[in-house]
């Protein structure tokens, strides 16, 4: 028997590469997007207690109403935004699945949804295994900020969505003002909706205010807002998120998510809709982890390494034209195995294969960690 391949251009992804080989070469991987640190405890014995409690069966698969009620909360606290926990929020198993099933939702075969590079890596395949033709769009290096101009050049009447990723993984920029008013131009009068990552919309960093779509009711008519819990409380191995959008289009989304998860691990949403209450908890991320890039960032100084600006997320890039001229790929392999450090290629990010000599580090780790990792990247040469 023989599978026709959905995906056929899809093989081992970098990440489980350079993972394999930081395992294999006992090299700190500053490469995958994780904390090596511990969440809350105080999370962790709420979980514990209500598991022992009983609460271990089914949710409603619209999740547990009281983390959605918790949501809506957060939601008009944070960006001034009424919505119902009732008809617009779905706990989904991590903030990937929710950018899935929002593709699958809207997507028939043909359509076109622009994606800009370097990107997350399930984009495209979320596209593709839609039938849906991703068009690809170069964010403007170095600072990687859209180019509009050439988003309405590559708008057809084919154009089914936008996919935007605001604070940005894998480079760390974030988007203003002026993009808002450019989406809002570029989708007007219009049938696009607009699929927004927002997973790490608290970890933006100096005195930037986070750009959600949730901000705007025009453009959350239109859209589906994908978050993650596992990035918000350092609990990246729970996989669970959510996902909001208008009524209408959270009656279709449903539909999809029904069939496929049905609903998510229960004691965790018990736990979360107490502690989402804790203002504190979410509200001080940025700084902490903002101070963890700016300790990153000072070591690096000692190195040949020239890192470029991230305002928010797990991480930033830097470039090495200073010490190779190797594609980044190359270079990333042999720093694994030569210096013990990996990192990620950000060519790996664009299905075109572009080089601009760039590598990917995640800053997400103790100080220890930090400083073993750039005691060790100061004699990459």
């Amino acid at each position: 028997m023989h599978i026709v391949s959905k995906l056929p251009n899809v093989g081992t992804t970098i990440f489980t590469v350079m993972s394999g080989l930081a395992n294999q070469h006992n090299a700190i991987n500053l490469g995958q997007g994780f904390p090596d640190y511990q969440m809350s405890d105080r999370l962790i014995n709420k979980v514990n207690e209500v598991m022992k409690q009983g609460w271990n069966q089914y949710v409603p698969m619209q999740g547990y109403l009281p983390l959605r009620e918790s949501i809506a909360e957060k939601v008009e606290y944070l960006y001034n935004s009424k919505i119902s926990p009732g008809s617009q929020i779905t706990i989904t198993p991590g903030g990937t699945y929710a950018i899935y099933t929002a593709l699958t939702t809207i997507l028939q075969s043909g359509d076109e949804v622009i994606v800009f590079e370097p990107g997350y890596d399930s984009y495209i395949p979320n596209v593709e295994i839609n039938g849906a033709i991703p068009v690809l769009i170069d964010l403007k290096f170095p600072d990687y900020k859209i180019d509009w101009d050439a988003v309405r050049k590559r708008i057809s009447p084919k154009t089914k969505a936008i996919l935007l990723n605001s604070p940005h993984n894998p480079t760390g920029a974030v988007i203003d003002e002026r993009d808002i008013e450019e989406l809002r131009s570029v989708v007007a009068g219009t049938n696009i909706y607009i699929i927004s990552d927002e997973v790490y919309e608290h970890i933006i960093f100096d005195n930037i205010h986070h750009q959600s779509i949730l901000r705007y009711p025009d453009l959350l008519e239109r859209s589906f807002v994908c978050f993650s819990f596992g990035k918000t409380y350092n609990c990246t191995g729970w996989k669970l998120g959510y996902c909001v959008s208008s009524p209408e289009s959270m009656v279709e989304f449903r539909k999809v998510h029904q069939f496929n998860c049905f609903c998510c691990h229960t004691p965790s949403q018990i736990a979360l809709a107490e502690f989402l209450k804790d203002k504190n908890e979410y509200l001080s991320l940025s700084n902490s982890m903002q101070e963890k890039r700016d300790f990153f960032s000072g070591l690096m100084k000692n190195t040949k390494f020239d890192l470029l600006t991230s305002h928010g997320s797990y991480f930033i890039c830097g470039k090495y034209d200073r010490i190779s001229n190797e594609g980044d790929k190359d270079f990333a392999i042999r720093i694994t195995k030569e210096f013990g450090v990996a990192t990620i290629p950000v060519s790996a990010f664009y299905k075109s294969g572009t080089d601009n000599n760039v590598v990917r580090f995640c800053f997400s780790k103790k100080k220890e960690t930090l400083e073993a990792a750039v005691e060790r990247l100061a004699k990459v040469s």
